[in-house]
Formats: structure tokens, sequence, C-alpha cells
């Protein structure tokens, strides 16, 4: 069994997915709230508490640690950290928030010979997974546009201060990056962004609200991304998301949160996906890495480049007034 440290909250950390798991067993936790934990972890004497992250990754049976950082900023560095102490790392989005970061990451993880991985399964689940294969395929012959909107609602929780979760751009947006590279399968040339707070109920908060970016892609085409804190409690759905990739033959879209997807090639509209494939678990990909060295679908370098593409989209956006 592989032994698992988890540190940190902050975000879409997997204690409930170890209950029980026939290949990892929670073993340790830092800056983790006891009443977080899953009932049967939370008597449980084989789970260490530790004071901090340095003293989780110096236990010598912990085999790797899952990074869900109390502040995204510091998660290039926790992840840096327990890769030199032996340890393999899955960390939340986005890993890092600038590229000398992300190269430090990646280049930890060569140079230790420990499995990385960031929670970059966005293509991997349906109905997403559905679209990669009809991409990979080439039934729409080339791709040329992508359209894609990634849009939650507002709530109290949402942090004013983007070096916690890594901000509009850095942990929504993200998502629609993933899209374009790993379900269009078409890889960025060129990013442009442009974001506002407009809308932020919190006076002089730093929360940003929405997001526009704009590509060019390696083939020519050319794909945009919405991205906002602005989907409304009536949706009834948490993310109101819609992907369309569009081709010289066709196209293939989700909309209302997978709820619903088309195909249409040439002349013939196929109508809804079959979503009936179980895709691939990143989680448990992660584990099987460790384990035996089962490669991932996607190189690391391909897994991260979205993550590359949101911090250089970042870097130079502007503010709407």
């Amino acid at each position: 069994m592989i032994h698992v440290g988890l540190h940190g909250i902050n975000g879409h950390q997997i204690h409930e997915s170890l209950v029980d798991h026939k290949l990892a067993v929670l073993s340790a936790v830092s800056a983790f709230p006891e009443e977080k934990l899953p009932e049967r972890f939370r008597e449980s004497s084989s789970v260490q508490r530790c004071g901090s992250l340095e003293e989780l990754i110096l236990i010598p049976h912990i085999d790797c640690v899952v990074l869900c950082s109390p502040r995204r900023c510091d998660q290039a560095r926790d992840a840096i950290l327990a890769l030199h102490a032996g340890k393999h790392v899955l960390a939340e989005k986005p890993c890092a928030m600038t590229e000398d970061d992300l190269d430090a990451v990646i280049a930890a993880s060569l140079s230790t010979g420990k499995v990385f991985h960031e929670m970059a399964g966005t293509a991997f689940g349906q109905p997403y997974f559905g679209m990669r294969k009809v991409v990979l395929s080439g039934q729409l012959g080339q791709v040329v546009q992508v359209i894609a909107e990634k849009s939650y609602p507002y709530h109290e929780g949402r942090p004013q201060d983007e070096a916690i979760d890594g901000g509009q751009i850095g942990q929504n947006a993200i998502h629609a990056l993933r899209w374009v590279e790993h379900v269009a399968a078409t890889p960025i040339r060129s990013i442009q962004a442009v974001e506002t707070k407009a809308g932020n109920p919190v006076s002089q908060g730093g929360l940003v609200m929405a997001a526009n970016l704009t590509m060019t892609l390696q083939n020519g085409g050319v794909a945009a991304i919405s991205s906002n804190y602005l989907n409304p409690p009536g949706t009834g759905i948490w993310g109101n998301e819609s992907l369309k990739i569009l081709g010289t033959r066709g196209f293939v879209e989700s909309r209302a949160g997978g709820q619903s997807t088309r195909l249409v090639i040439d002349d013939e509209d196929f109508g809804s996906l079959d979503t009936s494939d179980p895709g691939f678990s990143w989680m448990d990909g992660f584990f099987s890495e460790i384990t035996d060295r089962t490669p991932f679908p996607i190189s690391l370098e391909e897994e991260l480049s979205p993550t590359r593409w949101a911090i250089r989209a970042k870097t130079a956006v502007p503010l709407a007034k």
C-alpha cells in the first residue's frame, strides 16, 4: 500500500477518496482540521497529526504527499520540499504561480526521480474525455476554433487575495485552458487576457469576478475563453460551463456543465455523445505510476502547459476599469 500524507485542505483534497482505497492509505496530515477528516480516520492512531509540512515529510514511511496548501503561492515551494525529501507529489492547481517556480518543480521531479502531477484531470472525465476522443479520431477535420465558458457562483468564501487560491485565471480559467490543449488537442501559440473586479461585493476587495482570454493556436486556429464567478443559483449547476470545438468538417460541444452534448459531422447530426466510458482517473493514475510506473496519457510538459499559459496570461493582464 502507498502511504499518503495530506497537507492542507485549500482545494480538492483527496481525503474522502482514501477511505478503503485499493492502492493507498492515509497515514499523516498537516494543516488539516480534525473535523474535516472522514469519520473512520478521526480516532485512528495510524494517522499521524503533524504540525507542519516539514514535519510530515520527515516521516520515513510516507510515500507521497498531496498538496492543497493553505496559500497557493507557497505550493511550488512545498512541492519542491517534498520531492527533495523523497516523496512523490500530487498538487492542487495551479501548482505554481510563476514560470520560474513551475520550471523548478519540473526540474525537482526530474532530478529526484519522484512522480509529480498537478490535479490536471479536467479533460479525462466525461463528457470531455469523449470529446477528446472525437478530436483525436480526426472526425472534426482540422480544429479551427475553440469557444469555452467556465462559470462558478460567487460566495463569501472566495478569497480576495489571489495568493490564496490562484485567482480567476489560475484556478478557474485554467480548466478551460486544459480544454483547449487537452480536449481540442491543439497547443496554444500566444495568449492575451483582460479581467475585471466589477461586481465584487467587497468594497476595495481584490477578487477578480470575470476574465476573457483569447488565443492563437499552433495549427493556425483560434480560441476564446470566458471565466467568471457569475453563475446564479437558479441554474442548479455548480459549474455552469460550456465547450464547443469547431473543425473543418463539423463540431462537438458540451453545454450546461456537461448535461448535454452534440456531435455534428458534415451533413449528419449524431446527437449526444456516448459518455459511458469512465475515462481516466487522475488520482488512481498517480498511484499506479508510483506503484509500477504506468505511464500517464500525456507527458508532464503537456499536462502543465495550460498552467504555464495561465501564468503567461496573468503576467501581463490589464484590469478593466
